[in-house]
Order: structure tokens, then C-alpha cells, then sequence
């Protein structure tokens, strides 16, 4: 795939105008305060696995609504803490795996929470464990469009939510410094993160990679891949409904989360990506406002981006912060 998007110096100066309700913060502030009733201390129970150096946990924390929630908490063997901790969230489809899948934050030192994302885990890997136990209305096949023309019904509505509470959850743990936690995540995971450090207080840093989930409006007129066609195959049905969607979608754009982020962050995006196209990245990177922030472009990668190359740099950027 040629690069199809807006030339490298356009994107580094991309500051679009983006659709923002005037009631997001009200919106999230009672949504959170909501799901915060249920207190429950996190549930975290030892899994069984062949591993010496790490140990890994099965952890259940309320979510939206209090719906439990499942994850993986892996650390270095014995730790007692407190250690700085990495929560990180999946990619679009997928769900928490096995236990032992992920294993470089705690290999380096971290404290690594992995959130399962609710109702998903059946499109690929190794599975999830967490349903979504809300009903939604009409939708098109996928995640994207379920209760897409009532932001208070939005399936993201909920996974943002929970990974909120994942950070909530995490910074309750004996092992963890409540002080030094950093988010993180790839493509869809990547959106999620970067709604949890604008949703969250105190977050050291936020590491998005080829985040989805950003500038909505330009996605669904700019690419023809999916997730993103979800939508455009709903709009294709529900004829006349483009400014209710659009209007529900503008609550969970990427690009209004990261301007009110005030951690460090480490965007990739890949200039050939046609998922998530470099400029919907660029709209949330430019939007972030901390002083501390660098995106690491890979110029002739699609929606892969930088993978293992990514890591490194991750880890390089956290530990000078933590």
C-alpha cells in the first residue's frame, strides 16, 4: 500500500477541529462516580503455570457497573513491591489469552496488569474471559456500532470505564506503587489507553501504539478497513442518522481524551497504516498537551507498526520516568 494519507510535514502540523460535547466531562465525571459505588477490593488469586522467574495471577476487579472483570497481574518472582506497574489493553477482538502470554514488563521489572476487554476474545489469540452482560439495540456485525446512537449505551462506554477501574484496581495492590503507573496498548488497546490517561489522575506515562479509536469523523470518510467500515455499514443501512452517531462517537474520540491526558507520552503510528490512518493519530498526539511527548514513526509499516522494535523504546522511555 502507497502512502495514501497526508504528506509527513502535514501530519506533524495536523491539528484538526474536532467534534466535543459540551457536557464530556460532565458525561465522564458521573459515569465514573457510578461504576466507582462498587469498591470491591480486587480479587487476586495465583494461576497455575510452568514459570519460575515470574509469578502470574488471575485478578477479577469491578468494572462498569460493577461487572467483574478479568485479568492477568504478572510480576518478577517473590516481588513484595513496590514496584512501578504497566496496565495494559488488547487489541480489537482479542482477549486476555493464557496466562504467561505477555511477559516483558514483568521481565523488566514492572508490575503488569492485562485487562481482558469485555465481550471480546473470540476473532483471534488465545480467548477471553470477561462478558458484557448489557444489551445494546441494533448493531452491525463487530463492536463498533453496538448502542452507537446513545453514548450513555455505547459498548465503549463501558470499556473505557473498566480501564479506568483496571488502574483503580491495580494501584490497590500491596505489590504496586500507586505512584509510578504507566498505560498502554496497541491499535484498539492503543485508544483505550490513551481514554484511560484522560480519564485518570496521576498516570506517569501513556505509551499508544497505532492508537484506533482517534478522530473518528476523518476514519470512517478516510479508510475502507475495518473496524472502522462497522460504521460505515450501519450509516449504509440507518439511512439519515450520521449526526446522532457521529455526536455519540465524539464522547470517546482519542482526540478529545488526549488533551485532557497529563502524563508522558509515547505515541507509533506507521505511515501506511489503512486501519488506522497516521492522520487520526496525529489528530490525538498533536491534542496532547504535556510537555513530555514523542511519536515514533515507521515510515513504510502498515497497521503492524513497530512491534518488537516498539518495546525497547517503551521500556527505555518508562524507566527514565519511573
Amino acid at each position: 500500500m502507497p502512502r495514501f494519507d497526508l504528506s509527513p510535514a502535514e501530519l506533524e502540523a495536523y491539528t484538526p477541529d474536532v467534534r466535543e460535547p459540551s457536557d464530556f466531562d460532565d458525561f465522564w465525571a458521573t459515569t465514573l462516580t457510578e461504576s466507582r459505588r462498587w469498591d470491591a477490593a480486587p480479587d487476586v488469586v495465583p494461576a497455575d503455570t510452568p514459570f519460575t522467574a515470574l509469578d502470574v495471577f488471575d485478578v477479577t476487579f469491578p468494572g462498569f457497573g460493577g461487572d467483574p472483570v478479568k485479568a492477568w497481574l504478572t510480576l518478577p518472582a517473590g516481588a513484595e513491591g513496590p514496584l512501578p506497574a504497566v496496565v495494559e489493553y488488547q487489541g480489537y477482538g482479542g482477549g486476555r489469552g493464557l496466562p504467561g502470554e505477555r511477559l516483558g514488563w514483568a521481565a523488566a521489572g514492572y508490575a503488569h496488569l492485562f485487562m481482558d476487554t469485555r465481550g471480546q476474545g473470540s476473532m483471534w489469540g488465545s480467548g477471553g474471559d470477561t462478558p458484557d452482560p448489557h444489551g445494546t439495540g441494533p448493531s452491525s456485525t463487530g463492536f463498533m456500532t453496538r448502542g452507537i446512537e446513545d453514548p450513555a449505551d455505547y459498548y465503549y462506554r463501558r470499556v473505557f470505564t473498566d480501564a479506568v477501574r483496571a488502574i483503580d484496581a491495580v494501584r490497590t495492590l500491596p505489590q504496586v506503587d500507586a505512584d509510578r503507573v504507566a498505560v498502554c496498548g496497541a491499535s484498539q488497546g492503543g485508544g483505550i489507553a490513551i481514554a484511560a490517561a484522560g480519564l485518570s489522575d496521576g498516570l506517569v506515562a501513556v505509551m499508544p501504539d497505532v492508537p484506533f479509536l482517534c478522530h473518528f469523523e476523518r476514519a470512517i470518510g478516510l479508510t475502507d478497513a475495518d473496524p472502522y467500515q462497522e460504521v460505515v455499514r450501519y450509516l449504509s443501512v440507518h439511512r439519515g442518522l450520521d449526526d446522532r452517531v457521529f455526536e455519540t462517537l465524539s464522547y470517546f474520540d482519542g482526540a478529545n481524551m488526549a488533551k485532557r491526558a497529563d502524563a508522558a507520552a509515547l505515541y507509533s503510528v506507521a505511515l501506511m497504516d489503512t486501519i488506522c490512518p497516521p492522520s487520526t493519530v496525529y489528530a490525538a498526539f498533536n491534542r496532547h498537551t504535556t510537555a513530555t511527548k514523542q511519536i515514533e514513526v515507521y515510515t513504510h509499516n502498515g497497521h503492524e507498526g513497530g512491534q518488537a522494535f516498539q518495546f525497547p523504546k517503551q521500556a527505555r522511555f518508562l524507566s527514565a520516568l519511573v
